[in-house]
């Protein structure tokens, strides 16, 4: 069926998943794709006695630890809609690939698990949505499981995160206890029955809340309890308001299992007519509509190595306006100059697919020759202009980097560029020497090994790390003249890959300690890219 521009922005809908670790994330990401056809199979991500590994992990690091580390782009259809997924790490150590992810997707939906309700790592990438004031939508996983008390993991949502609920199902019993959910919009219950693990078969039964073979089937205190429980629900929860949905301050809740696939589907649909296709996007010559004629798009992610036979660099654009189109050319406007975007594809996991066309709200893939930066803008547009910048988090973790093997200076220097340029690691000199000493600074210690097994395993380096004593990095705001800095004994000057002067400090006393002594000095906790 063929569509207009107009109608195929329209039915676009990018949103990231996000999660702490072990929450069901990537579970929930693959049981999407069951529902879109994209797999038959679903693999598991410790799946070590089959070796299947889930579709979205495919860093060679991610299967050995079943772990994801890096986020991936997933398209597929369903329903009519075009849907990209941005399947972002869940452990701490790689939220920094994260918070550049959810500056790309329009909408977020958060993974909680139903026994451990908010986590820290939730917290932590919560905020990041609250800073965009992008849609949130909860999923409470893992019901085929004991969970908390419904409403104590409701409560735990608002008084954690600060943003108001609305469940628009609710679950009857958890574990083996666990019988299904009633739907608050249709006034029916969806009877839960395990499923064959994998598949998107499963025997779902729909029952009225006023047939009188519910009692039988969920049995009668269970029912009791159920109807206690809504009208508690009707009496004291918020109701269901679109806009506030919209402006990121009402969340609405869902409840279901992602292993046996139940919940997911109805979620599915749900979110679909809840979420918007893609939104304006601020630019310093104001908002850039979708619909715009003009093509354009930013860099949100730069990958070395997707494909180790073929050493490529990978740039990721978010399509923010009008039609991409591969046989034109289009200005890098930090570049200053026109450029051919090419090997445009689109991704499913690790799988490529080459693409002639793509339009606002779609994530594409292009081989990037060693120009392009995170926060690069590209557009067809006569009069350029640059998408806000996206922040660059202050790491809290730094060690002095060498080569163990001198002679291969020119590897390593390499490596750590290219992995410095996909923003997982920042990398620093000493302030007024060469390149000699290398300063790594991660924001999670996990990022030393997977720079150390980078380095090993794409450019057959190995290095050296020595953990430093620093915890807190300023960037100094305007033209102050850090020569000038009168600093304190745990202060360290340092530039980072650009030539900005930074400060690096033990203390946080220091920090202000430093601002006492110069007049005029401003420092920020994150720069921009």
């Amino acid at each position: 069926m063929a569509f207009t521009v107009e109608e195929e922005i329209k039915r676009r809908r990018t949103f990231a998943i996000i999660s702490h670790p072990d929450a069901g994330k990537t579970t929930l990401t693959e049981k999407f794709l069951l529902y879109g056809g994209q797999i038959n199979l679903a693999g598991s991500v410790k799946g070590k006695a089959t070796a299947r590994h889930a579709v979205s992990d495919w860093m060679e690091i991610e299967k050995e630890r079943g772990i994801s580390v890096t986020s991936s782009v997933l398209q597929f259809e369903y329903d009519g809609y075009c849907i990209n997924i941005l399947d972002t790490p869940g452990h701490q150590d790689f939220s920094e690939d994260t918070y550049r992810t959810l500056m790309a997707a329009d909408s977020a939906v958060m993974v909680i698990d139903a026994s451990k309700g908010v986590e820290a790592q939730t917290r932590k990438l919560f905020k990041v949505c609250v800073m965009r004031h992008i849609p949130i939508f909860t999923f409470i996983n893992k019901m085929d499981r004991d969970a908390n008390d419904t409403f104590e993991l409701l409560d735990d949502i608002e008084n954690e995160l600060g943003i108001a609920t609305v469940p628009v199902n609710w679950p009857i019993g958890s574990g083996k206890e666990f019988k299904g959910v009633y739907d608050r919009n249709t006034k029916c219950v969806r009877m839960f029955s395990d499923t064959q693990k994998g598949t998107k078969q499963g025997e779902e039964r729909i029952v009225s809340i006023d047939d009188p073979a519910l009692k039988e089937e969920i049995g009668q205190d269970k029912y009791d309890q159920l109807m206690e429980e809504l009208e508690l629900l009707d009496g004291a929860g918020a109701e269901f308001d679109q806009e506030l949905v919209t402006a990121g301050e009402l969340s609405p809740v869902f409840f279901g299992s992602a292993l046996t696939n139940f919940g997911v589907e109805t979620f599915l649909e749900h979110f679909l007519q809840m979420t918007y296709s893609p939104l304006p996007r601020k630019s310093d010559a104001g908002e850039i509509s979708p619909f715009s004629e003009d093509f354009s798009a930013f860099v949100f992610k730069i990958q070395a190595n997707m494909n180790k036979a073929h050493r490529d660099r990978v740039a990721f654009l978010r399509i923010c306006s009008g039609t991409f189109d591969a046989s034109k050319d289009y200005l890098h406007v930090q570049g200053g100059r026109k450029a051919k975007l090419s090997a445009p594809q689109q991704m499913m996991a690790d799988e490529r697919k080459i693409v002639d066309k793509a339009y606002a709200g779609d994530i594409i893939g292009v081989f990037d020759p060693g120009l392009y930066s995170i926060g690069d803008t590209f557009t067809s547009a006569k009069k350029p202009f640059k998408f806000e910048g996206i922040p660059t988090f202050a790491p809290e973790h730094f060690a002095r980097v060498r080569q163990i093997d001198t002679m291969k200076r020119k590897q390593f220097m390499k490596g750590i560029t290219q992995i410095a340029q996909e923003g997982a690691i920042q990398i620093f000199q000493e302030y007024n020497t060469g390149m000699e000493e290398i300063i790594v600074g991660v924001v999670g210690v996990l990022q030393f090994d997977v720079l150390k097994y980078r380095l090993n395993n794409e450019y057959n380096v190995e290095i050296g790390l020595e953990n430093l004593p620093y915890e807190h990095i300023r960037w100094i705001e305007g033209d102050y003249d850090i020569n000038k800095i009168s600093g304190t004994s745990d202060m360290k000057k340092i530039k980072d890959l650009k030539d900005r002067p930074l400060l690096l400090f033990v203390n946080s006393w220091s920090v202000g300690m430093v601002l006492d002594r110069n007049d005029g000095l401003v420092l920020s906790e994150f720069g921009t890219n």
